[in-house]
């Protein structure tokens, strides 16, 4: 890795890592994504090249995600064995993603990464953020509990000999054929972006029929494991700035316990609006430097000017996606310890 890959920490920089990692570490802990999709846009959005940014946050992530799955664990949240079976999984989908981020990055370089990453941050948080915000707008209106979904119910209906376990936190019996597979994609997407909880969690909710609250929670103990591997695969190749990681786990460590706390004051919706929130900003955030990526690749022709623009908008959207993550989740934590 060549050292202009890494950036000058000035202390305006040092300030924006520590609150974007209370504030990743705040979502992390209430709804059990890493909290990567908030982290390493924040990252990128100082200069930080793609790949380096997801190597970095899964070097934070693991000692965080281990505070987090403690904590909720605590409070009767974690299925372990659930979370044990997906991670053994995972670190393949890790492994061999991490491998695909190195290839780009040595084929097409800074700006070829940076577009993969912010590609696959687009698609994916567009898509899922939808489904999510979808079904947590249907819970408010209704006014009805969580319900496993019909795909859910099916999956469950599947019997195969020989495969079949009971999830005892999830209330859930269902093959390890459908277990191990959403395990691997999670580990795959998790070293594309850094984000594996956005095929995890709803994995779980609307796959296999754990609740929010289980499948949140448990996706931390899969975040540990991922995390681990994760940072072994890619500190092989150089790729992670270790003062980016301890700067936003020094602040993400405060954040997780907050966030772990509101998850037993809230509605099982309240994680979905904040997911489904914070993803859709946040893609609106990455889809805005696309064109600055493909420009800088000869697919494209932006004025520097017009570059310039795009990238400090991006940032202002990132910035509002901080902003209202944090504002959904402590309005929500004072309104249901108010009506408590």
């Amino acid at each position: 890795m060549t050292p202009e890959a890494f950036i000058t920490l000035a202390p305006d920089s040092v300030a924006f890592l520590l609150i974007v990692g209370f504030i990743g570490g705040l979502v992390s802990g209430f709804i059990g994504s890493g909290g990567a999709f908030v982290l390493t846009p924040g990252m990128m959005s100082l200069g930080v090249p793609g790949v380096v940014a997801v190597a970095s946050n899964l070097c934070h992530k693991f000692p965080k995600a281990l505070v987090g799955a403690y904590k909720r664990h605590k409070y009767g949240q974690v299925d372990i064995k659930l979370g044990l079976w997906m991670a053994a999984t995972a670190s393949l989908g890790m492994w061999w993603g991490a491998g695909i981020q190195q290839d780009i990055r040595a084929r097409y370089g800074e700006a070829g990464s940076n577009l993969y990453v912010s590609v696959a941050f687009v698609v994916v948080l567009t898509i899922v953020g939808y489904f999510v915000l979808r079904d947590a707008v249907r819970l408010y209106r209704s006014g009805e509990q969580e319900q496993t979904s019909r795909l859910a119910r099916w999956v469950q209906s599947v019997e195969i000999p020989g495969t079949m376990v009971h999830f005892r936190v999830a209330n859930t019996r269902v093959s390890v054929l459908f277990v191990l597979p959403l395990g691997f994609l999670t580990g795959l997407l998790a070293s594309i972006i850094a984000v594996g909880g956005f095929i995890g969690v709803p994995g779980m909710i609307y796959l296999l029929g754990a609740p929010s609250l289980v499948a949140s929670a448990t996706e931390l103990v899969i975040a540990f494991v991922m995390g681990l591997g994760g940072t072994f695969k890619f500190a092989l190749g150089g790729l992670v700035d270790i003062r980016l990681a301890m700067l936003i786990l020094l602040g993400s460590l405060f954040g997780i316990q907050l966030g772990a706390i509101g998850t037993t004051f809230v509605k099982p919706f309240m994680i979905k609006v904040v997911m489904a929130t914070v993803m859709l900003i946040v893609a609106v955030s990455r889809a805005l430097v696309l064109p600055v990526y493909l420009t800088q690749l000869g697919l494209a022709s932006l004025e520097p000017t017009m570059m310039k623009m795009l990238e400090r908008t991006s940032f202002v959207f990132m910035v509002l996606a901080l902003a209202a993550g944090a504002f959904i989740i402590v309005g929500a934590m004072l309104r249901s310890y108010r009506h408590a």
